[in-house]
């Protein structure tokens, strides 16, 4: 049992990390915006605690006997991208992290953990090569605000914390990520490849990335960064296929890179990015994948 203080608690992610903390016998403590909304949707926390990540400090009373501490609060990268929602994308991840770790430094009691999310945009496009946790970092604008994010959260081990990094891909579970997206159009018969359907997706179970969490927060040896993908990526066109397979619906009608680009800007550069990105770190360390194959994600999902 641990007390542990996480941020983001009430997100598609964040919600289910409490829920698992709660379960195993954690006692939760979580960081909002809207004390009131997290109040009523986590009735299993000890303490609720309002803070604005990207201009606060933490208040003293949420630092007092934490010993871990999740990081999961960030801006949705999802939607039309413009120059202010890229500045939210960042800086609600790196200016959360640096108040974060900033507040650490000044409380008397520091928590021994903190795991931080990332993601496998940490990356760039792989192409047809793959990545491992040990790849270098890409060039483009969630390449860089990953690498900073990460940097800021990396300042917590000069204080004694022990810091993991845990990027994650494209989450498959209902009520968020990458299913939020695109199951409607599946659901009506108008689903399709996107772009040239070649680019690689690495996707991973909701249950595998709450897993991850768990297992870098009670593992000790564990440090730096863990690859929260599942360990078998496949390419647009094969995720098309079996997710118009397993809701019984045609997959006809491809969507072109450019009409992408018309409905969603620069975002839609990051839809067709090639990611095969794989857990090999992960897998080392010992973690189990409850889904290893897409299709039986999909299967225990819908």
């Amino acid at each position: 049992m641990a007390n542990v203080l996480v941020t983001g608690g009430t997100g598609f992610i964040g919600s289910r990390v409490c829920t698992a903390l709660h379960e195993q016998g954690d006692t939760v403590h979580v960081l909002s915006r809207n004390p009131g909304r997290a109040q009523s949707k986590l009735k299993s926390t000890r303490g609720i605690y309002s803070w604005n990540p990207e201009t606060e400090k933490l208040p003293p009373e949420a630092t007092s006997d934490i010993e871990a501490v999740v990081h999961l609060a960030g801006e949705t990268i999802a939607g039309r991208w413009n120059a202010e929602k890229k500045r939210r994308i960042r800086d609600s991840r790196v200016l959360s992290t640096r108040n974060l770790v900033e507040s650490f430094a000044a409380a008397d009691k520091k928590p021994s953990t903190l795991v931080c999310a990332s993601a496998i945009g940490y990356y760039g496009d792989s192409g047809d090569e793959h990545f491992t946790e040990l790849s270098p970092a890409g060039t483009d604008f969630l390449a860089k605000t990953c690498q900073e994010w990460e940097s800021e959260a990396q300042k917590a081990i000069e204080l004694g914390i022990r810091v993991v990094m845990v990027r994650i891909g494209l989450v498959l579970g209902l009520g968020g990520g990458l299913l939020a997206q695109v199951l409607t159009p599946f659901k009506m018969g108008v689903g399709g490849i996107l772009g040239s359907g070649q680019q690689w997706m690495s996707w991973i179970h909701i249950d595998d990335v709450v897993g991850i969490v768990l297992h870098a927060l009670e593992n000790n040896e564990i440090r730096g960064a863990l690859n929260a993908t599942a360990p078998v990526p496949v390419r647009n066109v094969e995720f098309t296929k079996t997710l118009g397979a397993v809701l019984w619906r045609p997959t006809l009608f491809p969507v072109p890179t450019f009409g992408l680009k018309l409905m969603m800007g620069e975002f839609a550069d990051f839809v067709v990015l090639s990611q095969n990105v794989l857990p090999e770190k992960t897998e080392v360390s010992g973690y189990e994948f409850r889904h290893r194959t897409l299709e039986s994600a999909l299967r225990d999902l819908l």
